[in-house]
């Protein structure tokens, strides 16, 4: 029998006891992972990063002498995949969303360890260079999301676009059609729920179904229970539940 390579990976962890609690978790339920360095914090972090070349960090992302967006800054010459391990933040986590991140919430869970492993398996046998970990700087340091760059999870892989060009998002079952300013349409692997978590102003959800960028309204109309037109000439009704937060943006 073949024996696969393992992934090669450095866990950054500034607390002792969750450094080895996440290493005995790894070594127990993860063995598609080896585990060749660790380091406490970003100072030890960069130039260990730099020697060994890891596939993959583990990456705590409030440290001392410096955060998990430092390292990473730091280390943008280095193609490697990034597991974050965080405690909540609002701030971060939007950043880390955007960029389609893999990230785990302290405590870790198992099961969600096992996840992000398996999507960063797959992610390397794809073969695909990708340096996710420069958009996740920008986007750690644009504060308006329109600025910042979007990953969508497609059937053959992904596209990052601006959020900017972004026009509305709308349910489709399992997926979400995003509709470009170019007039693409693209099919994403998530629910309308995951992009109303992470989009923040322009964006607004007006219905079960719809999102929409405010900066493309052409017009709104009252009739039929309202509902606006947008830049492309599509219609998107605007439900009753959703009608006062609508109609305050406009006040405001």
């Amino acid at each position: 029998m073949i024996q696969l390579e393992k992934i090669r990976s450095v866990i950054v962890e500034d607390e002792t006891a969750a450094r080895e609690a996440l290493k005995n978790y790894i070594k127990k339920y993860c063995p598609q992972v080896e585990i060749i360095g660790e380091a406490k914090n970003s100072k030890e972090a960069i130039p260990l990063l730099h020697e060994l070349k890891p596939q993959l960090v583990f990456l705590d992302v409030e440290m001392p002498f410096g955060n998990a967006f430092d390292v990473l800054e730091a280390c943008q010459d280095l193609y490697f995949e990034t597991i974050f391990v965080t405690a909540f933040s609002e701030y971060s986590l939007k950043a880390l969303n955007t960029s389609a991140a893999y990230y785990l919430l302290k405590p870790i869970s198992i099961e969600e360890l096992i996840i992000a492993v398996t999507k960063v398996h797959q992610q390397l046998h794809k073969n695909e260079l990708f340096n996710r970990n420069k958009i996740i700087i920008e986007n750690y340091k644009e504060k308006k999301t329109e600025k910042q760059q979007i990953i969508l999870p497609t059937l053959e892989g992904f596209e990052v676009v601006m959020a900017e060009d972004i026009i509305r998002l709308q349910g489709n079952g399992n997926f979400t059609d995003v509709y470009l300013k170019n007039g693409q349409k693209k099919m994403i692997c998530r629910f309308l729920k995951h992009f109303s978590e992470i989009l923040s102003f322009p964006f607004l959800r007006v219905h079960k179904s719809h999102i929409i960028n405010v900066r493309f309204i052409k017009s709104y109309q009252k009739s039929n229970g309202g509902f606006v037109i947008l830049v492309d000439d599509s219609e998107v009704d605007i439900s009753a539940s959703y009608k006062e937060e609508f109609l305050k943006v406009f006040k405001d």
